[in-house]
């Protein structure tokens, strides 16, 4: 099962995303993790990337493609993956498109996460990160046991540099101008699958397995 997971920042991508990594046994594959891994060993990429990522704006094109097609084109993908973060763009599409089939396959579904603007903000600024391991909080929805560090390593949580209100709201209108028409790109292709990610994440997991058990 291959696998592209759409939506604005602060959607609840992430959230779903494991669980349908482990109904189907198939990697999660972020390119924000990608591109924080590059960060943190200060790779040429990741310092390329940095400058973007900090202003909440998308990478360019070029930066992201043969990161991610090394990645899918690792051994524990050969039974599928899904793609967090990836593609943003109707040419990253394009270009995957390419990749896929060059390999002699293709993407079997694209889910969008459909989330007001005004709860994005209100999800993302609340959220804080643990830099050990990557788990993330909400402070009102999602709260650690110990105020202000981590469940399951006792690090001290951040907030995120790119979740702070300014860079939260230009990264809501980068999606919308940039990220949007993959919706209707995908929907051409008859893979795309709209869901409501307001909803309970029990819910919006239901209707998600649901979606993707009919292109099995």
């Amino acid at each position: 099962m291959r696998v592209i997971i759409l939506g604005p920042p602060g959607a609840g991508k992430g959230t779903q995303a494991d669980g349908i990594c482990e109904l189907f046994d198939i990697p999660h594959i972020s390119t924000g993790d990608l591109f924080r891994e590059n960060l943190k060993n200060e790779t040429p990429l990741g310092k390329k990337a940095k400058a973007y990522m900090d202003a909440g704006d998308l990478v360019p094109d070029e930066l992201v493609v043969d990161l991610v097609e090394d990645r899918i084109k690792r051994d524990d993908c050969r039974k599928g993956y899904l793609l967090d973060g990836f593609p943003r763009t109707v040419q990253q599409a394009k270009a995957l498109d390419k990749i896929n089939a060059e390999n002699k396959v293709s993407i079997d579904a694209a889910l969008n996460l459909d989330v007001p603007s005004d709860i994005l903000v209100d999800r993302l600024t609340g959220r804080r990160t643990c830099p050990t391991c990557s788990t993330s909080y909400h402070i009102q929805y999602n709260p650690p046991k110990v105020e202000g560090v981590c469940d399951k390593d006792g690090t001290k949580l951040i907030q995120r540099s790119d979740d702070v209100e300014e860079v939260v709201k230009n990264r809501v209108k980068v999606y919308e101008t940039s990220t949007a028409p993959l919706i209707q790109y995908y929907d051409d292709l008859g893979l795309l699958f709209t869901i409501d990610g307001t909803q309970q994440p029990t819910v919006v997991a239901e209707k998600i397995k649901t979606a993707l058990k009919s292109k099995e």
